[in-house]
């Protein structure tokens, strides 16, 4: 059995395969963070980056949004002449998990909002499958974003196409509808999401959409878990910048309900959550012994 990730050095993490990070994500019970920044806004510190800012207040796995793969750019990294090494200098910078969201769109959804036209390098293809495992992707999210006309049935049928051509963990749900008039997670669409083969379910955490539930999550964490899923409740409703006792319940509440990891949003300053918001996830989730120790721990170790 391979080590846990909240004791593992950047050398450890960045050796993992999909398989491995998910088996060190699941011996950590409950206590890993995954962080959603926007990959194409000017960072919040001008000479660096947001994934950095992330990592240096506990962050665990970087998750990067709005991320054109055919044509990537991540402010405040030098990913050359056409992007393509900007995966590899965040591996070098930052020791982490690099992930992106891909958008499964259906473009026979019935919406509730107005539906926002998706670039062809966000959107969930064959294509874009291919171009992540190219660009050394450790995990992809198969998700919405506001507007975006994702439906739960299009998510099922991209992780079946994504599994076909990357490599990496395959996370898959939804934080809130995506404009789309459906339930944004049910027991129906995670069986499906788990009958296509996602290796972590995606769930809205408790107290940021309404109606949903504790009992409807811990029915979720259930049925991953019997069938070897992991779960990731997010925080992706804006609440990323409540202020920090927020943060703290959300967290406790969720963990309590079994989650494997927390994911904490991107709506903030300039595409990242306010990073005391980051730390008081982490210290609620895991205390200042490991939080202390990922954001002291060398990247060159």
């Amino acid at each position: 059995m391979g080590k846990r990730f909240i004791s593992a050095n950047a050398s450890e993490i960045l050796a993992m395969d999909g398989a491995a990070l998910k088996q060190s994500i699941q011996a950590s019970e409950g206590r890993v963070i995954v962080t959603e920044t926007v990959a194409a806004r000017e960072p919040r510190v001008k000479d660096i980056s947001n994934a950095e800012i992330a990592h240096a207040f506990g962050a665990d796995l970087i998750l990067l949004n709005g991320l054109d793969v055919f044509s990537p750019v991540v402010h405040g990294i030098d990913g050359g002449d056409d992007g393509r090494e900007a995966i590899r200098e965040l591996h070098r910078l930052v020791g982490s998990p690099i992930g992106v969201n891909l958008e499964p769109v259906d473009d026979n959804a019935v919406m509730t909002s107005t539906k926002k036209v998706i670039p062809r390098g966000r959107r969930l293809s064959r294509e874009s499958a291919k171009a992540i495992e190219e660009l050394g992707m450790d995990f992809v999210c198969l998700t919405g974003n506001p507007g975006s006309g994702v439906t739960n049935d299009s998510i099922a049928r991209g992780i079946t196409l994504v599994k076909e051509e990357f490599s990496g963990m395959v996370i898959a749900g939804k934080m809130h509808a995506a404009g789309v008039n459906e339930p944004v997670c049910d027991a129906e669409a995670v069986v499906a999401f788990l009958d296509a083969g996602a290796d972590v379910i995606l769930a809205p955490a408790v107290g940021t959409v309404p109606g949903f539930r504790d009992d409807e999550l811990v029915e979720i964490v259930r049925a991953a878990h019997e069938r070897g899923a992991l779960v990731m409740s997010a925080i992706g409703t804006s609440q990323e910048g409540s202020d920090v006792s927020t943060i703290r319940e959300i967290a406790l509440r969720n963990k309590i309900c079994g989650v494997d990891m927390q994911h904490i949003g991107d709506s903030g300053y300039a595409g990242l959550a306010p990073v005391e918001n980051i730390y008081a996830l982490s210290v609620a989730l895991r205390g200042t012994h490991h939080t202390v120790s990922r954001m002291a721990r060398s990247i060159n170790r």
